[in-house]
């Protein structure tokens, strides 16, 4: 029972062909337009790095006025 179920889910997964897009993907990065590689993705990428960069520097200015009140004695 145990080698036709595993011989059926070899067999179905064959059959899909999955469209291979690796070389335009390669194109798309080696290109040489000054991006930095992490913004080649397009709008989504630039969207996903701003975030993060804005979530990174509100974070930091977060922890250190909390550092600074909590450095400060009580009244």
């Amino acid at each position: 029972a145990l080698r036709q179920i595993s011989q059926r889910t070899i067999s179905t997964a064959s059959r899909r062909q999955i469209e291979n897009r690796v070389p335009e993907h390669q194109k798309l990065f080696q290109e040489d337009n000054g991006l930095p590689v992490h913004l080649k993705g397009g709008v989504k990428d630039a969207l996903l790095y701003r975030t993060t960069m804005g979530l990174s520097v509100f974070g930091t200015i977060y922890a250190l006025y909390y550092l600074i009140v909590s450095s400060m004695p009580k009244k």
